[in-house]
């Protein structure tokens, strides 16, 4: 695991494989380790490099006047392609990671997007996944610790408003992010703030939604077939705002399209990367 210092804290990532550089981003409550299967793929022909950002599931705590809004986070995300010198990147972001991809679109390092079943328009939270991170959002660090502990248990973490309609088959990874959370108290206190800011503004992605159609380089738009908290809908809508923009359905999957389909969506991505 790699770490760069940037302003608002030390982030972790990996830096895996060789080539024309993929940036793949997470969502709330995740971290790099959502993208270890599509990453198996891309790593043979690209140079895959996957933060993970201060979203909850990441394990350093962030300085105290950190912004760790959705906006504040992609201007993290900016920070750090810049730092390591990454242009013509493609961005690539599933969850809350495809809500920072649409924020980033006037970047100038990017050449092009990826899109995979995130929150768009008008969902922001998303879902009943969305609604409960937002009321937990409310607690104090210390009360959202005894919220937590019952995410130790399986049964808890396959429930409709935790990660059960997240993902059909990744149970190992979701037990992996919230470990942080339950052993760290400064990362409960970023969650707090995290939690707090990112549904601060409900009308930032139908914003984002209008600059789109300026996003004039190739987009992929990925998405779940079977999804229940991101809307099929969505995908279509934004693949149509797009100018070059492209839509594919992917069947057997919830919104977690890395944990349960894996191999196709990194050979999604590969072919789409290379031209």
């Amino acid at each position: 695991m790699n770490e760069v210092a940037l302003s608002a804290g030390t982030i972790e990532y990996d830096d895996l494989g060789a080539g024309s550089p993929i940036v793949l981003l997470h969502g709330l409550l995740m971290d790099s380790t959502l993208w270890d299967g599509p990453v198996a793929e891309l790593a043979s022909n690209h140079r895959c490099v996957v933060p993970t950002l201060p979203l909850g599931a990441h394990r350093r705590a962030m300085n105290a006047d950190a912004d760790l809004s959705l906006p504040g986070v992609a201007r993290l995300v900016e920070e750090f392609l810049e730092r390591l010198g990454l242009e013509d990147v493609t961005l690539v972001g599933n969850d809350t990671g495809g809500a920072l991809v649409q924020l980033l679109i006037d970047s100038p390092r990017i050449g092009r997007i990826v899109l995979v079943s995130c929150e768009a328009f008008d969902n922001l939270p998303p879902g009943l996944t969305g609604r409960t991170l937002a009321v937990v959002g409310k607690l104090s660090p210390g009360l959202l610790g005894v919220f937590l502990q019952q995410l130790r248990l399986k049964a808890v973490r396959r429930l409709p408003i935790t990660f059960g309609w997240l993902t059909k088959r990744g149970d190992a990874a979701t037990a992996r992010w919230v470990r942080p959370l339950l052993r760290q108290p400064e990362i409960r206190r970023d969650v707090v703030r995290v939690l707090r800011a990112a549904f601060a503004d409900r009308r930032l992605l139908v914003k984002a939604a209008e600059r789109l159609p300026l996003f004039d380089r190739p987009a992929l738009v990925v998405w779940a077939g079977e999804d229940r908290v991101m809307p099929v809908e969505h995908g279509r809508r934004l693949a149509e705002l797009l100018p070059r923009g492209r839509y594919v359905e992917v069947g057997d999957s919830y919104t977690l399209v890395p944990l349960d389909q894996p191999a196709l969506l990194g050979q999604l991505i590969k072919e789409f990367a290379k031209g």
